[in-house]
Formats: structure tokens, sequence, C-alpha cells
């Protein structure tokens, strides 16, 4: 009997659970994006939530929470209630770049978040002003050499992907660049078109409209080939850096704790919203990849991704200051 009495509760709470998945979701689901309006992951997300609501047909609020990268934003979700009504939508840097970069954060992004899916790649470029004298990565390079220390990048802020890719890239050149830190990849960018900072590494999701629109120019694409939305730009490996690749993730989670159903949930509507011809031609017309994973694959990658930075960004000699 005293079994029976332990038994009833927990059966109790899982029919609970799975009656709250079944009428999920019940109210307007809000995906915070620790980053700035008009960034990769931004675009992004906006294109599959609203994809998301309309197979769910529910609402689904899309709110930027910017500053320190990513941090502020993150700590809010971690201390959100896990139910379902909060996830976030994180990029790789936030995810295993900024763990390597503080010895203390607010929190862990093992511990305190549960994953969801992989939603697509971003791909990258190097960008610069208009009025910038470099056509490809080679003059860059050689530019840089000539002039150690005296040619200014604009990143979103540091440890931000911006700032690991350019900061990877003058590594593996062996040359001296200055880091310009902003509040985000979207005030950088603009920086860039308006001739206050030369050059920058951006997502191509980022600074796709800008380059169309004349507003500034592409000189390299880090994909290992050309990239099909940009074809007469070379790659920054043929053009002055063999080997060299770069690119970035945004993926769904949520807050740890989370019930399985409801992120199961969640995982379906993702990759229902990505099977979706629309959703990823237009993912692709910005620079990105549809991609998809199951929980597990996104928690594994997050765990080897956080190793590989923490190599890379020792090596290149990145830190929080």
């Amino acid at each position: 009997m005293r079994n029976l009495r332990l038994f009833v509760p927990v059966v109790l709470a899982v029919l609970a659970g799975q009656a709250a998945a079944q009428t999920y979701p019940a109210k307007p689901i809000r995906m915070v994006i620790p980053l700035a309006a008009a960034s990769a992951v931004d675009n992004a997300a906006r294109i599959l939530a609203q994809r998301m609501a309309e197979n769910m047909k529910g609402a689904i609020a899309v709110e930027n929470v910017p500053g320190a990268a990513g941090l502020i934003g993150a700590e809010r979700i971690a201390k959100s209630a896990p139910d379902g009504y909060t996830i976030a939508g994180f990029n790789d840097s936030i995810m295993t770049m900024l763990p390597n970069l503080h010895a203390k954060l607010p929190w862990d992004i093992v511990k305190d978040f549960d994953p969801v899916s992989l939603v697509a790649t971003v791909e990258w470029g190097l960008v610069a002003s208009n009025g910038a004298p470099y056509a490809n990565a080679a003059e860059l390079i050689a530019a840089a050499k000539a002039n150690p220390g005296k040619i200014n990048y604009a990143t979103g802020g540091n440890g931000s992907p911006q700032h690991i890719a350019m900061a990877l890239f003058a590594s593996s050149a062996g040359i001296s660049l200055m880091h310009i830190p902003y509040k985000g990849a979207t005030q950088a960018a603009l920086d860039v078109a308006a001739g206050q900072v030369p050059v920058a590494f951006q997502g191509l999701a980022t600074v796709a409209t800008l380059v169309r629109g004349g507003k500034m120019k592409l000189i390299g694409v880090s994909t290992p080939a050309r990239h099909a939305q940009f074809p007469e730009v070379p790659t920054v490996a043929e053009s002055g850096l063999p080997g060299f690749n770069f690119n970035s993730w945004f993926a769904i989670m949520v807050p740890a704790g989370t019930p399985k159903d409801i992120v199961a949930r969640l995982h379906a509507e993702i990759l229902k919203a990505l099977a979706d011809p629309d959703v990823r031609e237009k993912l692709n017309a910005l620079g990105l990849t549809a991609r998809g994973s199951s929980p597990e694959e996104l928690r594994v990658a997050t765990r080897e991704q956080l190793a590989k930075y923490a190599h890379l960004m020792k090596q290149a000699g990145i830190t929080a200051q």
C-alpha cells in the first residue's frame, strides 16, 4: 500500500505532463534572441517563428534582448519558467564561445538549458566599406602586414562570433588588427557600410542586403567553396589564406527541466518548418543553410564545440578583455 501511495502521484504527474503537451501551446510562446535585431540569428528566428506559429495555430513573439554579446538575454532565459513558453534562439557564440571567455557566468550552457534542435548554419564573409582599398583577403593581409595594428575591424562585442572569426583570421595570417567592439553585429555592420570602420567578418545573413544594395563590398566568403548566392566572390581560402573556413550556427534551446513532451513537440515543429521549401529558400537567400538535428545531436555538438573553441581561442590569444 505504501508503494501504491508513492506511485499514484508519479502517475498523476506524468498524466498531467502529457495533458499539458497535448494542449500546448495554450498561450503565446516567447522566443528570446539575446542579440540585436536584424542580426543573422534574428533574421532566421523570425522566418522560423512565423512558420512555426502558422503550423501550431498559435503566436510566437520574437523578443530581442541584446547586450554583453548575449550574456544578458541568456541569463533571462535561464531564469525563466521551464514550461515551453520561453524558448531561446542562440548562436554558437553564446553556447560555446562565451563559456570559454568567462570563468564565471550566471548560467551554465550544459546544466541550465536543454537542447531542442539545430536550425541553420550561418555562412560568413569578409566585408569592407566601399572606400576601403581591399578587393580580397590577400590585399587585406598585405596591408595589415605593412601597417601592423593600424587597421580597425568592427565586431558585435568582445567574444562575439565576429570577434572570434577575425581573431582566428588574423592569427592564421600572422597579422595584427585593431578590434573595435560594438553592442551588436548589426551596428558593427552599419558602421562598416558608413565607412567608420574599414573591415569586419559578418554572417552573410546580416550583411547580404547591404552588399546587394551596394552599401558595402563582400571581399571573401569563409565557406569551403564559393557561396551560391555570391558566386563571383572568392573564398578567403582561395584569395589569401589557404585552408581557412568559418561558420556559425543558430539553434533552439529551452530552460532546463522543460517537460520532455513539450521539447519533443517543439522539435517536431522546427523540423516541419525547416522542411518547407519556402522557409529553406528564405534562409538560403539570407546566407543561411537550413539544418535540423535531434536534441541529443545538438547536445553532443555543443560539447564538442566547447572543447574546440577552448583550444582555438587559447591558440589565438583571445581573452575576455
